[in-house]
């Protein structure tokens, strides 16, 4: 049986996310989701998630090409995590090119799987924060249209 590891944090899972595990599974019989704790996030990514591990961990358990979520707790747990689970391959997203080459000394193959175009869990944030903004302009543009010159007086 050949194993298949991926790591990420998976916050406001998209169709990009989906390719990612697709293409993983795809290279193997068994697909294994390293999932970013959210203290891991927040102390050493410096980023908090719309959703929390357990959320994102469920999230991931009702994907066909997941079979196992573990959590990722630092940086340093990839070697260990390629002898404990008997990995033949790791897979990354390609904005992590390279990164992750050392890990080749441990026997496992190594790839990098181009980004899906057009999207990213950091896009949707920025397109629903510019959609707020938006919004929030509107309606003050709208209420200040609205304002009758009377009622103050």
């Amino acid at each position: 049986m050949k194993r298949v590891i991926t790591y990420g944090t998976f916050d406001l899972l998209h169709y990009g996310h989906i390719n990612l595990l697709r293409r993983a599974k795809s290279l193997g019989d068994y697909l294994i989701v390293a999932l970013s704790t959210d203290e891991f996030n927040w102390k050493d990514k410096h980023k908090k998630t719309y959703f929390s591990y357990e959320e994102r961990k469920q999230l991931l358990e009702s994907i066909r090409y997941v079979d196992l979520v573990i959590p990722e707790k630092c940086w340093e747990q990839k070697r260990h995590d390629i002898h404990e689970y008997h990995i033949d391959t790791f897979a990354m997203g390609s904005d992590w090119a390279g990164k992750f080459d050392f890990l080749k000394e441990e026997g496992v193959n190594v790839v990098y799987f181009p980004r899906t175009p057009e999207i990213s869990s950091t896009k949707i944030k920025s397109d629903l924060n510019k959609e707020k903004s938006i919004q929030n302009k509107t309606k003050i543009s709208h209420d200040d249209l609205n304002t009758d010159p009377l009622n103050n007086l």
